[in-house]
């Protein structure tokens, strides 16, 4: 249910905000991914789901970029 909800979320957002939301998203796996290098990251899950969002991201952008060509 709650993917459901990001992923309206998402959808509703412009391209420039889908771009800040991937940077953001990036952030956060950059610091995931530090925090699991020196064993502090406790909820180990949260990496899969922020690649995800990433990808969700990025492919409804690629999508409002086809659809504003057409």
């Amino acid at each position: 249910m709650k993917s459901k909800q990001r992923f309206s979320d998402i959808k509703a957002m412009t391209e420039d905000q889908l771009g800040d939301e991937v940077l953001k998203l990036k952030k956060e796996q950059f610091n995931l991914r530090f925090q699991r290098a020196t064993g502090q990251l406790e909820n180990t899950s949260r990496v899969r789901v922020v690649r995800r969002e990433i990808a969700r991201a990025k492919t409804i952008a690629a999508q409002k970029r086809d659809a504003a060509k057409k």
